[in-house]
């Protein structure tokens, strides 16, 4: 179990590693969606997304004698490159097993911190299997990309940050892929602002915590959008915590992800990807949820194709 001072101890553990985030606000965005919204900024933070958080936990609290042979993951993107960050900051190697679709964006930013890439096909079996063996060779330590309890509550200190400093929040949004950033916000708002309802934005080609809860067991995911960093399975540590305190998940199509991205782009001239638009694409949907409401949304990263994205807005 994951408690309030473990949160607060792992913020300590990292914040001479991380940035703390701004939060950003726009009057034109309010009236547009008819609430008050509060945009936590992680695609602002090291690496370019909140994942530099759990990574840079995790890896803070491999015993020594286990570091030497190294810190192994699979990860599409952003959780790849924070551990890669992670293990160059403790001084150790990342061996790093990525999809072959992976963005190239997201492969430069691994090796670029030293990580050692090993592709597979883009199937979480493929993944788990490819880990396993580099694993078995390397004797590296596995630092799971969100099913990881020192990962979740690194990742908890982005909503601990921006209910301190925008308290009384009504409602929290985060997106959900395999959860270790919905759980930590889920436990964050649990101990520092139970009042604050927190839910969930999922794709609708990925919407398998969306069907788990309905099912009551972990689905798997259909993998079919846009949003390549919610492409993931709930683990069996973030499906309890999501369970036990989520509001709602609120599914949202890809066309209405492209839409609000084009919206922050245009509006707060901040880049954000896709998988990041998922909680205001919900919002925008959702407006009668949300109305004259205190908002926080959380922008998970920034790390985007762009001749990709430009490719979907031009469509």
């Amino acid at each position: 179990m994951i408690h309030a001072e473990d949160i607060v101890q792992a913020h300590l553990r990292i914040k001479p590693f991380i940035h703390r985030t701004p939060i950003l606000t726009s009057e034109r965005i309010n009236q547009q969606t008819g609430c008050q919204l509060f945009f936590k900024c992680e695609n602002f933070q090291k690496v370019g997304a909140f994942k530099a958080r759990g990574a840079m936990n995790a890896a803070l609290q491999v015993p020594a004698s286990q570091l030497a042979n190294g810190l192994a993951t699979h990860s599409s993107g952003n959780h790849a490159a924070a551990l890669a960050r992670a293990a160059s900051i403790v001084g150790t190697e990342a061996f790093i097993v990525m999809p072959k679709t992976a963005p190239a964006i997201k492969k430069k930013a691994v090796l670029g911190y030293g990580g050692k890439i090993f592709e597979c096909e883009p199937t979480l079996a493929a993944r788990e299997e490819t880990l396993r063996e580099v694993v078995l060779k390397t004797k590296a330590t596995e630092i799971h990309p969100f099913n990881n309890e020192h990962v979740i509550t690194g990742q908890a200190s982005v909503a601990k940050e921006l209910l301190e400093d925008i308290p009384k929040l009504d409602a929290l949004i985060a997106p959900v892929g395999g959860g270790g950033l919905l759980s930590g916000t889920l436990l964050s708002a649990h101990y520092f602002s139970p009042s604050t309802l927190v839910y969930a934005g999922e794709p609708e080609g990925a919407d398998d915590t969306f069907r788990s809860l309905k099912s009551g067991k972990i689905e798997s995911s259909q993998a079919n959008t846009i949003a390549d960093g919610l492409l993931t399975s709930l683990g069996d540590k973030t499906f309890p915590i999501i369970q036990q305190h989520i509001k709602e998940v609120l599914v949202v199509n890809d066309m209405e992800i492209i839409e609000a991205m084009r919206i922050v782009w245009e509006t707060m001239k901040i880049i954000i990807e896709p998988s990041c638009a998922v909680p205001f694409a919900a919002v925008i949907k959702n407006k009668d949820k949300f109305a004259g409401k205190r908002v926080g949304i959380i922008l998970s990263g920034g790390n985007v194709d762009l001749e990709k994205v430009l490719k979907l807005f031009a469509a």
